[in-house]
């Protein structure tokens, strides 16, 4: 990946637009979760209900901290220690998160690419400056594409306005979703 691509993928988000990267995993969707309009229209892309919310995935914690409650020092260590596998992280979210990004719920997803292969991700989320919506690249109920092959196939490559090229991470199953509070796994990871 380019700087010149990753330059080019920025300019589309800041339009508005919902661009594909690879992911650990899988490949994700994104947009600017401050765009309300990307965000809706990236749901429908989707076909996927506002009310289950979105995940947030940004280089660092600081970005995040807009759209969340003030975290325990405690916890916001553990949220940034690197672990064996990419964890998106249930967290309490702030009274002025929107309802588009949060869903019903009164917590937002987070992950922090700070997993080895997260490499693309990392710098993708450091050229844009801050976080991105990030969902995987499927229509809701189909299986998330591995590969820009699978994108193309699926025919949701056509509906986004870019994409960043590159390969996944090359993990067989996308993060693992855990509470904090609780230390329940909400979704399986590796």
């Amino acid at each position: 990946m380019s700087p010149t691509q990753l330059r080019r993928v920025c300019h589309s988000l800041r339009r508005g637009g919902i661009i594909a990267y690879p992911t650990e995993a899988v490949w994700g969707l994104g947009c600017d979760p401050r765009n309300a309009g990307a965000v809706r229209r990236l749901l429908a892309l989707k076909q996927r209900p506002m009310h289950k919310g979105l995940i947030l995935v940004a280089d660092n914690l600081q970005v995040l901290s807009p759209w969340l409650l003030p975290l325990p020092e405690k916890l916001r260590i553990r949220i940034q220690q690197p672990s064996v596998h990419p964890i998106t992280w249930v967290l309490a979210a702030h009274p002025r998160c929107p309802r588009y990004l949060r869903g019903k719920h009164d917590t937002l997803a987070v992950r922090l690419s700070i997993h080895p292969a997260a490499h693309n991700m990392r710098n993708l989320c450091r050229q844009w400056r801050g976080p991105l919506v990030s969902t995987s690249a499927n229509f809701t109920g189909h299986v998330p594409a591995r590969s820009l092959w699978d994108l193309r196939r699926s025919g949701v490559l056509k509906q986004v306005d870019d994409y960043l090229p590159g390969l996944t991470g090359g993990l067989s199953v996308p993060s693992e979703i855990r509470d904090p509070g609780s230390g329940k796994v909400i979704r399986s990871g590796l």
